[in-house]
């Protein structure tokens, strides 16, 4: 796995009952890491790519069949997750906190409890 997605995630300092959001999971390695860290917590991830959902579903499918992960495709924009609100909100890569970060950072805070974190890392792929 990548050492800046390690990184990362370490940088969120996950705990066991965090409850996470992933904004553009593509192959889900994040969501492997962050789903190691959790018990009594929930990820949830999204993307606008089937192709990526149904990636990130496969390589983390015990955390899915556990309960501890979901997968949903959708944008940023449209995403409706209802009542549900997150400890930390993640996003890495995503192109939309490049070119509008003010619009991604809006969209994306929506969905934090009141004292939840955005954690956001945005470098051009090599």
């Amino acid at each position: 796995m990548p050492d800046r997605i390690e990184s990362f995630v370490a940088s969120m300092a996950i705990q066991p009952g965090d409850r996470v959001l992933e904004i553009g999971c593509g192959h889900g390695i994040a969501a492997t890491l962050v789903c190691q860290k959790l018990n009594t917590g929930r990820y949830v991830a999204v993307d606008r790519s089937l192709k990526m959902i149904a990636a990130a579903e496969k390589r983390n499918r015990a955390f899915v069949a556990a309960g501890i992960a979901r997968f949903l495709q959708s944008t940023l924009e449209h995403l409706d997750l209802g009542e549900e609100r997150f400890d930390k909100v993640f996003a890495m890569r995503v192109r939309l906190f490049h070119d509008q970060p003010e619009l991604a950072h809006k969209l994306a805070e929506r969905w934090l409890t009141a004292d939840g974190a955005l954690f956001v890392q945005y470098d051009e792929p090599t």
